[in-house]
């Protein structure tokens, strides 16, 4: 399947798209974020922690200085967040690995370090669009999983 291009036009409709990855997704994904400081990972972070059950009471937030926060919804989410890390060598102190072949889901902002071969999900590349609230997603499958995931989305679009 080819890669799935749109344009959000709020950090609500943001959330709301991850909110239909994370209703849509059934574990064992990978979600790889990628995109400037201030383009909207976290916010999409939030709205896929909602889709999975995440409590609306926990604070989804980026985990820039803990480098991984964890959450519990359907399944165990780890949600990390590499933009400080100098070396593919720190990943192992980190236990990465194991998270990425977990029966959870595992999402991670600025994976420049992670080799991606061999990994199950979507890759999300998020830029500014035109407008200052703007957000333009180009998502691609890892994988056949992620290309499921991907064809469901598509079908999913009008809800967002």
């Amino acid at each position: 399947m080819k890669p799935l291009a749109f344009v959000s036009h709020s950090p609500e409709q943001t959330q709301h798209v991850g909110e239909a990855l994370g209703r849509l997704c059934s574990g064992a994904t990978v979600f790889l974020l990628e995109g400037d400081l201030g383009s909207g990972k976290t916010c999409l972070v939030q709205g896929i922690a909602k889709g999975l059950g995440v409590p609306s009471e926990v604070a989804v937030n980026s985990p820039t200085y803990t480098l991984m926060n964890l959450y519990r919804g359907r399944f165990e989410i780890a949600h990390f967040d590499l933009y400080r890390l100098a070396s593919a060598d720190e990943l192992i102190e980190l236990d990465f690995d194991s998270y990425l072949r977990g029966e959870g889901v595992t999402i991670v902002e600025w994976p420049g370090l992670v080799d991606q071969h061999r990994l199950k999900g979507l890759h999300l590349q998020l830029d500014y669009g035109e407008e200052e609230n703007d957000r333009t997603f180009l998502l691609t499958a890892l994988d056949a999983s992620g290309e499921d995931l991907l064809t469901d989305l598509a079908e999913t679009r009008k809800e967002y």
